[in-house]
């Protein structure tokens, strides 16, 4: 069984595409690609706020996919053992982030659950937890915070959508789409 990812993605989309990435999800791929993106979205004719916030949520979702990519399923033909995608388009003044990796399918259930949880709070109330995680100083077992969504989630001030597509008995590919507005 195989995903299309670039199908998947341009489903979501409509307006230009800025950028696509599929592959490694490394310090070294990750380098490169935010240099890229960084050059790519300071040539868009955007208010410079929109760029800065699109920027610092772009790096938290490569940084989301960097720290929770599990090994691809073994069968799959994609060639990265750490495989994530992304997708950044222009639509409306708006700039769409989307990520997407596989995800073993018993996580499912407790990321949906947070992604519902975040979702459902106020700007407040995700400030709050925000300052109350970072002030108990507890890191996961892989070395954050567990902040990642809310953080997502504090910078737009939109809600994060996300969808889980079936691959297999043991993996999901999880998609996470991101609006990034600015206030006028």
């Amino acid at each position: 069984m195989n995903i299309d990812v670039k199908e998947l993605f341009r489903d979501f989309y409509k307006g230009d595409i800025l950028y696509e990435y599929e592959g490694d999800i490394t310090n070294n791929s990750i380098d490169i690609v935010l240099s890229t993106i960084e050059e790519k979205l300071n040539t868009l004719n955007v208010k410079p706020g929109l760029r800065k916030k699109a920027f610092r949520v772009i790096v938290e979702s490569i940084q989301n996919l960097y720290h929770n990519i599990p090994e691809k399923p073994p069968e799959s033909s994609k060639t990265s053992d750490k495989f994530g995608v992304f997708v950044i388009s222009l639509h409306d003044n708006c700039i769409n982030i989307a990520s997407g990796n596989f995800i073993k399918r018993d996580k499912i259930q407790i990321l949906k659950a947070r992604f519902d949880q975040v979702n459902s709070l106020t700007a407040e109330e995700i400030k709050y937890i925000y300052r109350e995680i970072l002030n108990s100083g507890e890191f996961t077992d892989k070395g954050g915070a567990g902040l990642g969504l809310l953080d997502i989630a504090r910078k737009t001030g939109n809600e994060l959508t996300y969808y889980f597509h079936d691959y297999n008995d043991e993996f999901g590919f999880l998609t996470i789409v991101i609006k990034v507005t600015v206030n006028e």
